[in-house]
């Protein structure tokens, strides 16, 4: 294994840590939150929307980590045409569920305005 390679592999890996990092991070920071906010405010309906959009902004900034270790792990280590492939697929997955998770946090397609925002002009 080259050099090159060998670093892009590390680099790759460090990414697939931060990224998982990222995520186990914004579990545990939501789910604080939630409790803290539960004892103090005790309504449940409001607690636990703000816990959902936490949870997924945490898991929405761990994918774009792991979908960057898995451009780098594959077009730089070992950029095959399968490789590729596979590649385009994850990355696929992994961007139809950040779509989805962002629907689920703002509860609304994304190039949607939300009431009231209106663009200043």
């Amino acid at each position: 294994m080259s050099l090159f390679n060998q670093a892009a592999h590390w680099i790759a890996t460090g990414i697939e840590i931060l990224g998982i990092g990222i995520i186990v991070a914004g579990v545990v920071i939501a789910s604080a939150l939630f409790l803290v906010e539960l004892r103090k405010e005790k309504t449940f309906p409001q607690t636990y929307q703000r816990f959902r959009q936490r949870l997924g902004q945490g898991i929405l900034l761990g994918l774009e980590f792991l979908v960057a270790a898995d451009i780098v792990g594959t077009v730089a280590v070992d950029p095959t045409f399968r490789n590729v492939g596979v590649l385009a697929v994850i990355v696929g997955l992994r961007t139809f569920l950040s779509f989805a998770l962002e629907i689920e946090i703002k509860g609304q397609l994304p190039w949607k305005e939300r009431v009231g925002e209106g663009r200043n002009t």
